[in-house]
């Protein structure tokens, strides 16, 4: 993944509601109705929810009938979860920076 789609997909988990939708989806696809049971939101807000995760590239969308299913894409969640990994943290040696 880019930087620009990382940060496209860090910008769409920087809302509780989306982060609460991912964890949901991780358990398997589900349909909208399912999806509004859980929150207490109105369908337009779902949709807008919905909008963003498709955008960047996290969740994917089946269409059945009125209803849209939604569930997560592998590849991108396996490639932003690849990128979190090779984070790390390297401890304060205690120096104090030499940039004045």
């Amino acid at each position: 993944m880019t930087s620009d789609e990382i940060a496209q997909v860090c910008r769409a988990l920087g809302d509780g509601n989306r982060l609460d939708i991912v964890q949901m989806l991780s358990e398997g696809e589900m349909c909208a109705c399912r999806l509004l049971e859980k929150f207490n939101i109105t369908q337009p807000t779902l949709s807008h929810h919905m909008k963003i995760l498709s955008e960047c590239g996290l969740v994917e969308t089946r269409r059945e009938g009125k209803w849209a299913h939604y569930s997560l894409n592998c590849a991108t969640l396996s490639a932003f979860k690849e990128f979190i990994g090779q984070l790390t943290c390297t401890p304060s040696d205690g120096k104090e920076c030499s940039c004045k």
